[in-house]
Order: C-alpha cells, then structure tokens, then sequence
C-alpha cells in the first residue's frame, strides 16, 4: 500500500468536540468521519483492525464450534412481541413501518431472530447443544452518544448464542465461551477484568462482563485485591453493617426548619448520618407508559440508591420508572418534600433497604413541613412492601465475600456473556423433543463483543502523546516504510525490495512515498501507530536503512536484509498473540459430562 493514495487526511490539532483519546486519535489518524450523531464511516486502516478483531473472534468461535450465520437486519415487530420485549425496550429500539403498514424494528440485539432459526430446525435433542454465531451491525439510538466509538448508535457487534438441552448443557456453554473471550481479549493485548455484571434488558439468571480498564470507562467496578470478587456497581451485592444494639426509644416529633437534606438535618440534630432515613419518591409506569403505582425507597442516610438493584426488585425495566413530583404525589399518599419519612405513609409501594431491617431509634421525615421523627424503629413503625438490597457498594465497603475493604476502578466494557436460561424457549412457545419424544423448553446463552469498541479501547490503552501504538495481532499494517526522498530512485527501488520481501512473508507494509518533510512523515508514522518503521534514506546505496519499533524510542541502523529479518521475527511471534487455548474445566462428549 502507499501512503500516497491512501484514503483519509492527518492533523495535527484535536477536534473541539473529541474529549476521549481514542476519539481525538481516530479523527486525528484518518481512522473514521463523523456522519451524524452517533454514527462514523471508516477509512480503510480502521476497516483492516476491525476485520482483523473479527478473525480473532471468527477464529476462537469455530474452535469451539460456533456456527456463523447471518441475521436480517430489520425483523417484524411480531417476533419482539412474542418475546415481550417489544414493549419492555424504551426509545433506544429504533422501530418504524414497511410499506405495507406492517411494524418492524432494527436489530440492536437478534435474540428473537436466533430463537426463530432454530425453531422448527432443531426439534430432537440429539442436535444439542449447537452454538451459533453472527458478526454485524447493529443499531441502538443511543442519547447519550460520546467519545467517538466507545459510546455510538450504529455498530459492528459480535453476537452468538448457544442453545442447550438443560442447565449443566448450559454451564459448559457458558464456560465455553467464558474462556474464549479470555482468549480474544488476550490476542487483542487489553488490559481487562472479568466482573459480575446486570443482565439488562436481556434477561437471564447471570452475566459477566469483560471490561478494558481504563479510566474513562464507563462501567464502575468494585474489586476486592483480597478474594477477587469483582462486580459492577450496579451488579456488585453489599454486605449490610449490623444494627445498633439497644432500648427501643418513644417515636416523637421534633422541630427541624428549613432542613430538607440528610446533611442539614443531621448537622441540625447533632447526629450520625448513620442514624437517619433517606426517602427517594419514584413514579412507575405500565406497559402503554400510563402511570402505574407510586413507589417510596427508604435507605440509610450516608447510602446512595442503586437503581438498577431498585429496577431488579421491582421487576420492571429501567425506562418505566421516574423521579416523582412530589407535590402531586403527596395529597395521595402523605408524603411531604423534604419531609418524607416512612411512618404513616398510603397508597405507594414502600421499598426498604435490608440494612434497616433491626435498625432502632433512627430519625426520619415526620411527613409534616419542618418536622422530624426521631426514635424510628423498623418492624414497630414501619415495615417495607419489598425489602432488600437496593444500595451502592462504595469504595472502602466491605467486600461482600471475604470483608476487606473493596476498591473501585472503571473500565470499557468490550464483551458480556449472558445465562438466559429459558426465558425465550419460554415466551416464545418454542421446544425440542427428548429420547421418549416429550416436549421441553431448552437453555440459552447469550454471548457479544463490540468489535468497534474493542478497537477503541485497544487505542485507550496502548498510546502516548504522539499517537497509537497498535499491538502487532491488530495493527492495520505491521510495517511502516519512510521514504526520506521518493524522488531519489536508489530510495525508492531500496523500499520497494523490502516490500515485496516482507510481503512474501505475510507481513503487511504501508510505503510512504509521500512528497514532504521527513518530520512530518515520522509525526505521521507516529501518529497511526503501526508497530515497526522502516526508514530508508541517504544510507540506501550502502544498503542500510534505520529501524524502530514504535513502543520503543531506539532507532538501530542496519542492513535491509537485517531489517526484513528482525520484522518478520517479530511480527510471526506476535502477530496471533496467545496460541494457548482456555478450556472449561469439565469436558462435554456425545452428550454426556465427563
């Protein structure tokens, strides 16, 4: 390839609007081009990455005998209401009308799709387990949109699902891929932690993400350096502190003006914040977005709420619930703004965190303008419609496994694997029949890698302040050869030999035989990041060139012959990154466990 006819324009300032590296290099490279909001085209090297992500995972699926298939990109909106996801997904499912009148949706996810494959395909359960797999674009009308790929609307998506006869099937599916995106994401080189994570509006019994760690991330992660446990905070279980043994004191009203913080009124009272009650006043809607119920949450004073767990317990999705107007709320159930305590309340769902359970003499909103109850007390007072955990685990919380205190980092998640169990054979009436040909619901797992988002955190973690430095598994080109002088034929002729020599071994170069300053054209080499420059110039007729290695500052000046030698070297050991496969732990034969 030479740089002369590639594609895509380099710059040496950052966009105003590019905020995250990888956004600032990718504009900056030549890498991709904002289309809208949301949504980029790719120029040629970022295209070579992304193919190259997709063989890594092509390459780790078909070693565990995935199947790659292809799934339509618009699918009837029947097949999401047989499901009942139709309903449940919010705005971010982009949905319109064919010309028939007949509703449809782009894919964001092919659950359904892959369910409507394999019914009336695979009936006997001699055909189980099979794994199947597609990589395709996907479409999620994202509103928050940022930081070019990490947070997009449109995107390149590895999705595969498994389908299994029963819950042990599962769990060695589950295991199976569990291990092989250990290996994609270490032929990738990412830095990465595996953490227990939220199934969302996919469903299912469990889930774990992989995520790249990076400090703009936008997973927060609670890891524990003593046990291991690591979870996302909207996943991560808290351990609840014990309750303050004593004497149950009388409940009375006392006088709090203008108080209508945790702070001010515990400042106010002279007390703990671990003595008071926070109050959240929620609205919840149904199906058809009416308002359904009023719902009042009822934590420690020094605990934040967790609303995916709050979601999770009330059984709806997240789109269906909303901060309540408090003033509309309170003439039906008796809550006052500011003031609300759990005594006394009607007419709403009262959700209390398990760690009130046992608490006494706790002070809270008397549902009175300027007034406190003090000598709170759980059980006698007030009890809860749901009890459970519904806080945040903070950093310095003891782990909920082992006690020590937990840390928090954030990370980019690039993959996440799901147990869904049978909640699709389920809702979608779908069966296979056994030895005796009875009819049973089968197990399935969901599995996906952003193939774009990978390369944007491979970018996160491996640059500096002078550009990307690829890892030599994904790089677009492996070697980047700098002509000083193309007008000079001995030069030329020098880098067009090396070319043909490092492509007759399957090393990929890019020639820059661009007209310019060797400045700029090292600030581009740079820049784009590929692992080894080749830099031939007035040392040509000597038949030498200089050689660098783009995580390296060293520059060694040797033969062609040594530079063609050292490159290949190079790039055959680590162009496939590790060669070692990750299997589970127990082995599935014809069947049976073993």
């Amino acid at each position: 390839m030479k740089m002369s006819s590639m594609l895509g324009a380099r710059f040496k300032e950052t966009p105003a609007d590019c905020q995250l590296d990888s956004h600032k290099l990718m504009i900056r490279g030549g890498y991709m081009k904002q289309l809208t909001t949301g949504i980029y085209s790719l120029f040629m090297p970022a295209k070579r990455i992304c193919k190259k992500i997709e063989n890594i995972i092509r390459d780790e699926m078909d070693k565990i005998d995935g199947q790659e298939v292809m799934f339509p990109v618009v699918m009837p909106a029947s097949l999401w209401q047989e499901s009942g996801r139709y309903e449940s997904i919010g705005s971010e499912m982009a949905r319109f009308k064919d010309r028939s009148g007949q509703p449809v949706v782009l894919g964001m996810t092919h659950e359904e799709a892959a369910v409507h494959l394999a019914r009336g395909t695979a009936q006997s359960y001699s055909q189980y387990p099979f794994m199947i797999y597609q990589i395709q674009t996907k479409f999620r009308d994202e509103p928050r949109a940022r930081g070019g790929l990490i947070r997009v609307r449109e995107f390149t998506m590895k999705d595969a699902y498994s389908f299994d006869a029963d819950k042990e099937m599962l769990d060695y599916s589950y295991n199976l891929y569990y291990n092989a995106y250990e290996n994609v994401f270490d032929r990738c080189a990412l830095d990465y932690r595996i953490i227990e994570a939220d199934n969302g509006p996919i469903g299912g019994s469990n889930s774990h993400e992989f995520s790249a760690l990076s400090d703009v991330g936008e997973s927060e992660i609670a890891y524990c350096e003593k046990c291991g446990m690591a979870a996302t905070t909207e996943r991560a279980e808290c351990r609840d502190d014990a309750p303050v043994v004593e004497e149950m004191e009388e409940l009375r009203e006392v006088y709090t003006p203008g108080t209508k913080t945790i702070a001010d009124v515990c400042n106010y009272l002279g007390i703990d914040e671990k003595r008071s009650i926070k109050a959240l006043m929620f609205v919840t809607y149904d199906r058809d977005l009416n308002p359904d119920e009023y719902v009042c949450v009822f934590i420690r004073g020094d605990r934040e709420l967790n609303m995916i767990k709050l979601v999770n317990a009330l059984g709806i999705p997240e789109h269906n619930i909303e901060f309540a107007n408090e003033e509309e709320m309170g003439p039906a159930t008796g809550i006052v703004g500011g003031f609300t305590g759990p005594v006394g309340l009607q007419n709403c769902k009262i959700v209390v965190d398990s760690e009130l359970v046992g608490t006494v003499n706790m002070c809270a909103g008397a549902n009175k303008e300027n007034h406190h109850l003090m000598g709170v007390c759980y059980g006698r007072d007030y009890t809860g419609d749901i009890v459970t955990d519904v806080k945040v685990l903070q950093a310095g919380d003891p782990c909920p496994h082992c006690g020590a205190p937990v840390k928090h980092t954030r990370g980019i998640e690039v993959g996440q694997i799901f147990k869904l169990g049978k909640k699709y054979s389920h809702s979608m009436n779908t069966t296979y029949k056994d030895e005796d040909g009875q009819d049973h619901e089968y197990e399935m797992g969901c599995y996906g890698i952003g193939v774009t988002r990978t390369m944007s955190a491979i970018i996160e973690q491996h640059h500096d302040d002078d550009g990307i430095i690829w890892p030599v598994s994904v790089a677009p080109y492996h070697v980047w050869i700098t002509v000083i002088d193309p007008s000079n034929e001995t030069q030329m002729e020098l880098a067009a030999k090396i070319e043909s020599e490092l492509e007759q071994r399957n090393v990929e170069v890019v020639v820059d035989d661009r007209d310019g300053r060797p400045g700029v054209k090292f600030k581009d080499a740079d820049l784009i990041g590929c692992p080894i420059r080749i830099t031939v110039g007035k040392k040509a007729g000597e038949g030498q060139v200089e050689y660098k290695l783009r995580r390296e500052s060293q520059v060694t000046l040797m033969t062609a012959q040594e530079a063609v030698k050292a490159a290949k070297e190079l790039v055959e050991a680590e162009r496939f990154g590790t060669d070692h496969i990750r299997m589970p732990e127990f082995k599935y034969h014809n069947g049976r466990l073993k």
